[in-house]
C-alpha cells in the first residue's frame, strides 16, 4: 500500500490528509491553527505555517510511511524573505485590502484591457502585485531588505525541499505571470527583479525532495503544489465546463476551461489551473463568516432563517472584491415593522451568495465554455453542509446542486498531485479514479427572480455609499 500526504495551508489553519494511492481512502488527518492579525490588516507569520505543517502532518500518523507529498496554499499572499531566507515581516494575506489604492494606481497606469491581456486578470487589492506595490510605498525599508518574494505555498515547498519553485496555477494569481513566463514589462512597472521570484515547475514534475529535519521522511518527492482553488479543482477531478461554488471564509465560483480568460471588467480572474488548462474565477471576501456574524448580531443560530420579507443585506464587513468595493461596509436595507430576525438572516445568506451566482455565467463565458443553466453546480466548502446555504443556492441559482461527499478538497487535490508523481497519471485523472466528486444531488427549484432583482437594485443604488 502506497500512502501520500496532501497539505492545505489556508488562512486560519493547516490541514493534512494521508491518502491511499490506489483507492483514495483517507487514512489519517491532522490540523493545526494559525494566528491572523485583526483590524485593518490581515497578516500572518510564515513561520507559523511551517510549525502548523509539521504538527498537522505528524497528526496524520503517516509521516514516516508517506511516499510523496504536496502543498496547496492560500492564494495571493505576499511572503518577503531576506538574504538568509528569513521573513522580513509578517506575510500580507489575500484578504488584506490596505493595498486597494496601489491596485487602483496599477490599473490606471496600464488600463484594464492591457492588464487582462497580459496577466489574464485586472489586479485588485488581493493580488500579490498590489501588495508588493503597497510594501514599496508604505514600508520601503522592508521592501529594500527583501531578497526573495514567495507565495504561501512556495514558502512551504521551499522549506521542505530547499528549492525556490512555484507552479503555473498559483503564479497566475500574482499579476506578473503569463503563459510564456514572468512578464518583464510588468515586473519593471512593479520595481521587482525576476531573480527574486521562484522557478515555475512544469505540471506533473517534482519540485524536489524532502530534506532532513522535517516532519516527513527525508528523500521522498515533493510535487510542485499549487494555490488553494487550483488544488480544490484537482481534488474534484474537474472536467472543462463544470462549475463549482465554494462557500468558506471567502466565496468563490470557478470552472476549468479550455480557453484562456481575459476579462477587462475585473469580475473574472483569469487564473491558470495546475495542469494545462485555465481556471476563470470570481471571488468574494465575505461569505460564511459574514453570515455567521449577522446571526451572532441577531442572537440566532445560523440555521434559524425564515422566508419572506423585503429586507436586503449586503454583508460586506471586510470590504468586497466582487463587486469591486474595497471600502464597503455591511448594509441593511428595506426593513419594515414586520421584518423578522429570521428574514433578516435569510437576507444575509442571499446577499453573500448573490455576487457569486451573478458572476457564474461570466466565469464560463470568459473561458470559452457555454453557460448552460441546466448544468449541475458542485457546492463545496464548509458552508456546503449547511441546510440554509443549500436552500439559498438552490433558490437563487435555479440549478441542480451536487454536494460532493469528499471533505478537505484542497488537501485532497494536493494528495492527487503527490500520487501522480508515483503513478505517472495526471492529477485530475487520479481524483476521478478516486471518485471524489460523488455525492447527493439536490433537484432544482424555480429561481427566485424577485430576490435577485432586489439585490441587484440595492447594490446599484448603494455603490456610491462605499466610495472612499
Amino acid at each position: 500500500m502506497q500512502v501520500v500526504i496532501g497539505i492545505d495551508s489556508s488562512t486560519q489553519s493547516t490541514k493534512a490528509l494521508a491518502v491511499e494511492v490506489g483507492t483514495g481512502a483517507v487514512l489519517g488527518e491532522g490540523r493545526a491553527a494559525h494566528t491572523v492579525s485583526g483590524g485593518g490588516a490581515r497578516e500572518s507569520d510564515p513561520r507559523e505555517w511551517w510549525r502548523a505543517l509539521g504538527e498537522a502532518v505528524a497528526a496524520t500518523g503517516y509521516a514516516e510511511q508517506a511516499a510523496a507529498v504536496s502543498v496547496g496554499g492560500q492564494q495571493h499572499g505576499l511572503v518577503t524573505l531576506d538574504a538568509a531566507g528569513e521573513p522580513v515581516r509578517p506575510a500580507l494575506l489575500w484578504n488584506d485590502v490596505r493595498s486597494a489604492p496601489q491596485a487602483a494606481a496599477l490599473v490606471s497606469e496600464l488600463g484594464r484591457t492591457t492588464w487582462a491581456r497580459r496577466a489574464g486578470s485586472v489586479p485588485g487589492a488581493a493580488f500579490t502585485a498590489a501588495k508588493w506595490a503597497w510594501l514599496r510605498e508604505v514600508e520601503p525599508e522592508a521592501a529594500a531588505r527583501t531578497a526573495a518574494v514567495r507565495l504561501p505555498h512556495d514558502y512551504l515547498t521551499e522549506r521542505l525541499t530547499g528549492a525556490a519553485v512555484t507552479d503555473r496555477g498559483d503564479a497566475s494569481g500574482t499579476g506578473w505571470w503569463t503563459p510564456e513566463g514572468y512578464d518583464h514589462r510588468l515586473l519593471q512597472l512593479l520595481g521587482l527583479d525576476a531573480g527574486m521570484l521562484p522557478e515555475v515547475v512544469e505540471p506533473g514534475k517534482a519540485a524536489g525532495y524532502v530534506g532532513a529535519g522535517t516532519a516527513l521522511r527525508a528523500g521522498i518527492p515533493v510535487a510542485a503544489g499549487t494555490g488553494d482553488n487550483m488544488a480544490a479543482a484537482l481534488g474534484l477531478g474537474l472536467e472543462a465546463g463544470r462549475p463549482v461554488l465554494s462557500l468558506g471564509t471567502s466565496g468563490t465560483v470557478y470552472a476549468v476551461t479550455r480557453g484562456r480568460p481575459a476579462d477587462p471588467s475585473g469580475t473574472v480572474c483569469g487564473f491558470a489551473d495546475a495542469l494545462d488548462g485555465w481556471l476563470p474565477l470570481a471571488c468574494t471576501l465575505n461569505c460564511t463568516l459574514a453570515v455567521d456574524r449577522v446571526a451572532a448580531l441577531l442572537g440566532r443560530d445560523r440555521e434559524a432563517v425564515e422566508p419572506g420579507g423585503t429586507a436586503v443585506v449586503l454583508p460586506y464587513f471586510d470590504g468586497e472584491r466582487t463587486p469591486d468595493l474595497p471600502y464597503a461596509a455591511g448594509l441593511m436595507q428595506g426593513l419594515r415593522h414586520d421584518t423578522t430576525p429570521g428574514q433578516l438572516l435569510q437576507a444575509a445568506y442571499d446577499g453573500a451568495a448573490y455576487s457569486l451566482l451573478a458572476a457564474l455565467e461570466q466565469v464560463l463565458t470568459a473561458g470559452g465554455e457555454r453557460p448552460d443553466g441546466a448544468e449541475e453546480l458542485l457546492l463545496i466548502g464548509g458552508g456546503a453542509q449547511g441546510a440554509a446555504w443549500q436552500r439559498t443556492v438552490l433558490r437563487l441559482s435555479g440549478r441542480p446542486v451536487r454536494i460532493p461527499a469528499a471533505r478537505e478538497l484542497v488537501a485532497l487535490g494536493a494528495a492527487a498531485q503527490a500520487a501522480a508523481l508515483l503513478t505517472g497519471e495526471r492529477a485530475d485523472e487520479v481524483a476521478r479514479r478516486w471518485n471524489t466528486a460523488a455525492g447527493p444531488l439536490l433537484e432544482p427549484v424555480a429561481r427566485d427572480d424577485e430576490a435577485l432583482r432586489r439585490l441587484a437594485d440595492t447594490l446599484q443604488r448603494s455603490a456610491t455609499l462605499f466610495e472612499k
